[in-house]
């Protein structure tokens, strides 16, 4: 019994102490938090304005064009052969065995579902190249970005492009960095 009331006397006195540690800190955070709500920036941009501008967009939009129309004639290609499978089997005629008949037909559903397996695995070419070709042109404007707000003191960049519907206010003492970053860039 008497180990009980220990346990539960140091228990009770380790639960104050925490409390006690908790409410200091809180304290200190709080104190902190003042200090610094004084001094703290605020940066906007509009990403979305600043990659049309990048040279690096205008070229992977180029490469992405070239890939896009390489696709195209491929599939171009296969269309031609289906159409040409096509004409030949409405040349047959009526004199024409079931067998070659058959055999036409068996051919064109074969250049059909070549056709949509194509379709499908060019979609997702294209926006794996697209990806592939934006991500570096993204991560250099992300870097400017990060380098200008050091530099300013910011501690927090929004996005306030068009497309982007989370900035809900804009402060005039909120600093706009699309030019900080164009001048960094080397953009005029």
């Amino acid at each position: 019994m008497l180990y009980l009331h220990i346990k539960k006397f140091k228990t009770t006195e380790i639960m104050k102490n925490l409390m006690k540690l908790v409410v200091v800190v809180f304290m200190l955070m709080t104190t902190v938090a003042t200090s610094n709500a004084q001094t703290l920036k605020f940066g906007h941009i509009d990403l979305q304005s600043l990659i049309q501008v990048m040279p690096e967009r205008a070229t992977a939009e180029e490469q992405f064009n070239k890939f896009q129309k390489e696709l195209e004639d491929v599939y171009a290609d296969i269309q031609k052969e289906y159409k040409t499978k096509l004409t030949e089997f409405e040349a047959l005629g009526e004199d024409a065995s079931q067998v070659k008949k058959d055999a036409k037909v068996a051919e064109l559903q074969d250049i059909q579902q070549r056709m949509q397996n194509y379709q499908v695995t060019a979609q997702q070419q294209v926006q794996k190249k697209y990806s592939e070709l934006l991500q570096p042109v993204f991560e250099k404007a992300e870097n400017a970005i990060a380098e200008v707000a050091k530099e300013k003191g910011l501690i927090y960049v929004f996005d306030a492009g068009t497309s982007n519907k989370t900035l809900l206010y804009k402060s005039n003492q909120s600093v706009d960095v699309l030019p900080l970053v164009k001048a960094k860039l080397g953009i005029n």
